[in-house]
């Protein structure tokens, strides 16, 4: 549900974008971002989606949408997910990405911060970071580290 403030703005997490004769809404990126941000924590204490919903008194398919960003996760909402979560709300907001129109262009190349909590929040990113972790050897994970950049091409 979306209501009109002013002329221009509207409180909802999503804006319109014309795609033929039906719009398609777009997810606005913060919205996006905490939702990633509830994922990995989700993840990272092994918790399914249909755990945290039946905590929250929602569906899975809500969780779903909440994680997607397609949905905006309203204040008391948030806190009561981060008291499951056991984090603070402030959590959901680490590495949020500006909200600015212009790029220094010396930086344009540089990717976005949000790129690691983007991984993060991918089961494959969970899983590499927990085993990485582990090893207790700082030069093999050097080691690790140099062999993956090899294989990516990187420096």
């Amino acid at each position: 549900m979306s209501s009109t403030i002013g002329s221009s703005q509207h409180v909802n997490s999503a804006t319109a974008t014309q795609v033929g004769p039906v719009a398609k809404k777009v997810p606005n990126p913060i919205d996006r971002h905490v939702g990633s941000r509830v994922r990995m924590r989700r993840m990272m204490l092994g918790m399914s989606q249909e755990k945290l919903g039946d905590a929250l008194g929602l569906t899975f398919q809500q969780v779903q949408k909440y994680e997607k960003g397609a949905n905006r996760i309203g204040a008391s909402r948030l806190q009561q997910i981060s008291q499951i979560l056991q984090v603070p709300v402030s959590f959901f907001f680490e590495g949020v990405p500006a909200q600015r129109t212009e790029r220094v262009e010396e930086f344009s190349e540089a990717p976005s911060p949000a790129y690691v909590s983007d991984f993060l929040a991918t089961s494959d990113g969970l899983a590499l970071t927990k085993a990485f972790v582990r090893i207790k050897d700082a030069k093999l994970r050097r080691r690790i580290v140099d062999l993956v950049e090899q294989i990516a091409g990187e420096e």
